[in-house]
């Protein structure tokens, strides 16, 4: 079991390497590979190992002082991502230009800097834009730059925290009712207000943004919209829709490019940059840990929590969905 979850997403399914090598050749016969079953046998001892050796890093991060946590967290979720690069990409690494980080900061810091201000830019290639293609079917842009303060924003658990310590006029999400049938959704009507739609115009956004999750609009009914899905909601990456640790849904208030990147992305370039500053600005990393200047520190440490329990869990169920996938039947959109 990974973080300081108690719900039973472990990775024990995949303890066997019969198991594990029956569930890669099911994922490579679906890709139409005609090498499925040696390719299977192949990598099956490596996707054990990637899985085994991310669990063993997010297992030391529960003990490990706030100062190096975030190393362990992101070389824990790179082996997580590895292990399930291997059900899409039969042949990775293919190349050395895979294997790097594929984003990159500043090194060093300047005076006055601040975290929340900082940025990340994408590299040609490397680990991020692969995973990013090739698991997600999402093409990053060398030389795209995204900033931490807009990053955090994407972690539905955050939010609650930028509405008190930003002072904001209006929360960054509203929670989608589960009503007492799992295909139906309520959304709170003043999303209407939020995204400065009518009705008819806010219906054919939900059905666009879907992800061919074939949301149809049923009823207005008190303080709610009514769609009905053909498709229950997962916790991986469900644009519009953001997941909550609570188990809950939410939807963004604002139409913004980053509400449309899935979560995974948003752990791994707060996760990459975190771990370059405590490697690498270990005095301004150290000032911030003790003397609590700043409001980033408390974004920080929420952030470093939440990580460490959702993506363990969002990649669980990225895994799950394939595994649980029938013969012959594509894996779920993510």
């Amino acid at each position: 079991m990974f973080g300081n979850t108690n719900k039973a997403f472990s990775l024990s399914v995949f303890r066997s390497a019969d198991t594990a090598q029956h569930f890669l050749q099911q994922c490579y016969k679906q890709q139409g590979r005609d090498d499925a079953v040696q390719r299977s046998y192949t990598n099956c001892y490596p996707f054990l190992y990637y899985l085994e050796h991310g669990q063993n890093f997010y297992a030391a991060a529960q003990q490990a002082p706030l100062s190096i946590k975030p190393v362990l967290l992101f070389y824990g979720m790179v082996q997580l991502l590895k292990a399930c690069l291997l059900t899409v990409d039969p042949d990775y690494p293919e190349s050395t230009s895979v294997l790097a980080h594929g984003v990159s900061t500043r090194k060093r810091k300047k005076q006055g800097y601040e975290f929340l201000d900082d940025e990340v830019k994408v590299q040609k290639n490397g680990l991020f834009t692969h995973f990013s293609e090739k698991m997600f079917h999402v093409k990053q842009e060398a030389g795209e730059k995204f900033r931490m303060g807009t990053l955090l924003q994407r972690i539905c658990e955050l939010h609650e925290t930028f509405f008190s310590l930003n002072g904001r006029k209006k929360p960054l999400s509203l929670p989608i009712v589960h009503t007492a049938s799992p295909s139906m959704l309520a959304i709170p009507k003043t999303i209407l207000d939020h995204y400065h739609m009518t009705l008819p115009r806010f219906v054919q956004y939900i059905g666009e943004e879907g992800q061919g999750r074939q949301l149809v609009f049923m009823k207005e009914e008190g303080e709610f919209l009514y769609f009905e899905t053909a498709m229950p909601l997962s916790s991986v990456g469900e644009g519009p829709f953001l997941f909550h640790l609570n188990g809950t849904y939410y939807i963004p208030t604002k139409k913004e490019k980053i509400f449309t990147l899935p979560e995974i992305h948003a752990h791994y370039l707060l996760l990459y940059n975190l771990s370059m500053i405590s490697r690498y600005e270990t005095e301004w990393w150290s000032e911030l840990l003790h003397s609590y200047s700043s409001k980033a520190y408390i974004f920080i440490l929420q952030f470093l929590s939440v990580s460490a329990e959702k993506v363990p869990l969002l990649l669980n169920e990225y895994l799950m969905q394939k595994f649980l996938a029938k013969p012959n039947e594509k894996s779920p959109a993510v």
